[in-house]
């Protein structure tokens, strides 16, 4: 099929060339705040431009700048790569807004041989406590077993039934009760809140990023893609770490996802994600699997995760300890809720995120019940960062040498959301059509539909190379 946004080249008459690029705007402050925060050239921002798109991810928050903003910045981080490997210039970056609200909600266009994915159990959701509202996720069994059990609830019966005990359970709690046994036994429950309230320069960076060590400048050869060549660990789970991960795979790199025997992942989950990667299971807690892994990590040219603090840490998989074992590594983290503070090490997800930072206030509907953005947003708009900033460690380490440590939150993301980008009224009409930004084809899962990449700069790739593999039943090799 042919990609929409290359409609402006190869793929259409001149007039309609000349209309592509007459749609187009300019990048916008978000953009710029973005690729700042990458440590990216402001000239560079010259290359960027939009198509709109009318309808797309429709808010109260600024959600549509946001996503656009994310894509365009990891678009140009693969372009500005691309150029340092060829020695030509930058090449122009074009996002599609379709493509991106699209790409944006990747998880609820994808069917598997017709079949529609949950994207949320039953007991995960909204619920009434006593003095406000509570938000709680059960999408994974052992997080459904540890909030059944914190509230005194046998698991017996149907989903309705339990749905039913859960709510009543719930509606005579407190919310901040609720939040805090739910985390003391391991699951997963935060209280509806307010935004909090900020004091000018206390918002937390958007991305950290230090450069450790003075290993050499480690050029990369020329190459048809970016990052052609890159070998990247992938210990990373659900949506935000595998989404950068994904766009680093379709960029070229050399995917390989590690996942623990112990910690299963929804097969759902990996169809949407696994696009262009490998996944194997390596148990590191096993001296023969760690010593695969440490092997692994001799040629690895970086390492994502996507555990909360202090996880990795126990398994000597610390940032500084694997740059000290491999000198010159780039070592990207995303966590739920940043890096310092009494929530660092907690667990979180997206909605979680959400409800307890204030979002699903300002989004809650007129009779007062929280509300949800129109993508998860933070998932995926960290995604993409965290894949910019991978892709900005690499062009930056050609030249200067030595390791960076990138760290990244959905926090962070969540209050530049709301507090730092300035809203604009979004295009008018109607809905846009997600369609031409499907597509279908053939996997080890069944037939997949799903969404295109929404990453777009001059000859970037339009699809990736190959279809998610079974979760965990890859050989743990480089390709």
């Amino acid at each position: 099929m042919t990609h929409p946004i290359e409609a402006d080249t190869d793929a259409a008459t001149d007039a309609d060339a000349a209309t592509a690029m007459d749609a187009a705007t300019p990048a916008d402050a978000a953009t710029a705040h973005a690729w700042n925060a990458l440590g990216g050239a402001a000239e560079l921002l010259d290359e960027v431009s939009y198509l709109p798109a009318e309808g797309a991810l429709p808010a109260r928050l600024p959600v549509r700048q946001l996503a656009r903003a994310t894509v365009a910045a990891c678009s140009l981080a693969a372009a500005e790569l691309a150029a340092r490997r060829s020695g030509g210039p930058v090449p122009a970056v074009r996002v599609a807004e379709a493509a991106v609200a699209t790409a944006f909600v990747s998880e609820r266009h994808l069917r598997i041989d017709g079949r529609k994915p949950t994207n949320f159990a039953p007991l995960s959701g909204f619920w009434r406590a006593a003095d406000g509202w509570v938000r709680t996720h059960a999408n994974y069994p052992h997080h459904r077993a540890r909030l059944l059990a914190a509230l005194g609830i046998v698991d017996r019966g149907g989903e309705d039934v339990l749905v039913k005990r859960l709510a009543e359970e719930l509606a005579t709690r407190p919310a901040q009760w609720v939040q805090e046994t739910v985390y003391a036994a391991g699951g997963l429950a935060v209280a509806v809140g307010p935004p909090p309230k900020t004091t000018p320069g206390a918002e937390p960076a958007l991305i950290e990023s230090r450069h450790i060590g003075d290993a050499a400048p480690r050029p990369l050869p020329p190459a048809p893609l970016p990052a052609s060549g890159v070998r990247i660990l992938d210990l990373t789970r659900v949506t935000a770490g595998p989404v950068a991960t994904r766009s680093l795979a379709l960029l070229g790199a050399d995917v390989l996802r590690v996942d623990s025997p112990h910690l299963p992942e929804d097969p759902d989950a990996h169809a949407d994600t696994g696009f262009g990667k490998r996944s194997t299971r390596l148990d590191l807690a096993d001296p023969r699997d760690r010593q695969t892994f440490e092997e692994l990590l001799a040629h690895a040219d970086a390492v994502v995760t996507g555990y909360r603090p202090g996880a990795l840490e126990r398994l000597g998989l610390a940032p500084d300890a694997l740059l000290e074992r491999r000198p010159g590594l780039v070592v990207a983290q995303v966590s739920a809720w940043g890096w310092s503070g009494p929530w660092a090490g907690r667990r979180g997800f997206d909605s979680i995120v959400q409800a307890a930072s204030g979002i699903a206030t300002l989004e809650a509907a007129p009779d007062g019940h929280p509300g949800v953005l129109p993508a998860q947003a933070l998932d995926h708009g960290t995604g993409y960062l965290l894949a910019a900033a991978v892709l900005r460690a690499l062009t930056e380490r050609q030249e200067t040498g030595g390791g960076r440590h990138l760290r990244l939150s959905l926090s962070a993301t969540a209050a530049w959301l709301m507090r730092g980008i300035t809203p604009v009224t979004p295009p008018g009409g109607e809905t846009y059509d997600p369609t031409p930004w499907l597509t279908e084809r053939p996997a080890p899962y069944g037939r997949l539909r799903y969404a295109l990449p929404p990453l777009g700069y001059a000859g970037s790739p339009r699809d990736w190379s190959s279809p998610p593999t079974l979760w965990g039943t890859d050989r743990p090799a480089w390709g």
